[in-house]
């Protein structure tokens, strides 16, 4: 059983891991919010010391040329695909933020060449932001599930599956499968968004995140049957409670955005989320950089999976707000006493 660092890289949020062939690929959204990188080891704890290659470069003006957030690396069909937001402006006039969901592909071996095309915006049902794409092939159908604004409905976002005629394109009506209802959904901002699909036995679940993305930010769960109708709201339950959240006693502060991969020997699910060791955050916390990459062991139970608490530090991060020199400096991913 694999051992792991926390955090397992420094200073990326929204994490995405995708292992292929035994092979870890990361991406996250940059402190910068203006790139788009692929990093990879064959080890999780190899990934903070992976060169990063810079893949996508937003646009010098236009829909593409702000606030680049939370890039999804995926494999289908024997293409690479990247699901991203991106922005023209800060906000609408209604104070929202100017987010739609792009995609790019690359049909190299590599995901890390070059050859990266834009395929344009993913288009959906309303003109609003809409963010956090992610997909996946299920008995044969591709499956799209995103955040977005629903302009009769309170609140930031909400999450929608639908079918995909191809990686970039809708091929049926989005249902909406949850919004933000419930007490530790609402604080802050009502946001569902970030969802990630986990399978066990003949089950289908998805995380998804929910409240402002301070310490209340927390993990939420929807289950469904392997064979429903996942185009039905109704083939989906969805958790009361938060099943993953702030853990005070570890130092671990609104965890969430979270990817699954599997442990180095295929045996475990791993959760890879991002999480704040403080508090105290000076100025806009959308430029706090502090949000690093952690994984966790995901343990199953009769009642579905158990995510357990976000596990304290035992690598050495920054306590600054300076973005991290481009090698990862000098002490990034050391071990450390937990004495």
């Amino acid at each position: 059983m694999a051992v792991y660092n926390n955090p397992i890289v420094l200073q990326r949020a929204d994490p995405w891991v995708l292992k292929v062939d035994g092979e870890y690929y990361f991406t996250a959204s940059d402190p910068e919010y203006n790139v788009i990188a692929i990093r990879h080891a064959s080890a999780i704890n190899d990934l903070q010391k992976a060169p990063e290659t810079i893949v996508w470069r937003k646009h010098e003006s236009g829909p593409q040329s702000k606030y680049i957030w939370a890039p999804e690396l995926h494999r289908v069909n024997g293409a690479w695909y990247i699901y991203y937001a991106a922005a023209e402006r800060e906000f609408e006039p209604n104070g929202m933020p100017t987010h739609r969901m792009y995609v790019i592909e690359n049909t190299d071996a590599d995901p890390t060449t070059d050859n990266w095309v834009e395929k344009g915006q993913v288009v959906t049902q309303f003109d609003t932001f809409s963010l956090d794409a992610t997909t996946e092939v299920i008995d044969g159908v591709q499956y799209l599930v995103w955040a977005q604004k629903d302009p009769d409905i309170p609140g930031n976002s909400n999450l929608y599956i639908a079918r995909m005629e191809n990686p970039w394109t809708l091929g049926g009506e989005p249902v909406m499968l949850t919004k933000p209802e419930y007490d530790w959904e609402c604080i802050d901002f009502l946001v569902n968004e970030g969802p990630a699909f986990l399978f066990h036995d003949d089950k289908i679940y998805i995380t998804y995140s929910a409240s402002g993305t301070g310490v209340p930010y927390a993990v939420g769960l929807l289950t469904a049957d392997r064979g429903a109708d996942l185009l039905d709201p109704n083939s989906w339950s969805k958790s009361p409670v938060p099943v993953f959240k702030t853990c005070a006693e570890n130092g671990q502060y609104g965890p969430g955005h979270n990817s699954f991969t599997k442990s180095e020997d295929g045996t475990e699910d791993l959760m890879v989320y991002h999480c704040r060791n403080y508090t105290e955050i000076k100025g806009d916390p959308l430029f706090d950089p502090n949000r690093h990459a952690r994984v966790g062991v995901v343990r199953w139970t009769e009642d579905g999976p158990d995510f357990g608490v976000p596990a304290p530090d035992d690598v050495w991060t920054p306590t600054s707000t300076e973005v991290l020199p481009a090698d990862g400096g000098p002490l990034a991913g050391t071990p450390v006493s937990r004495d």
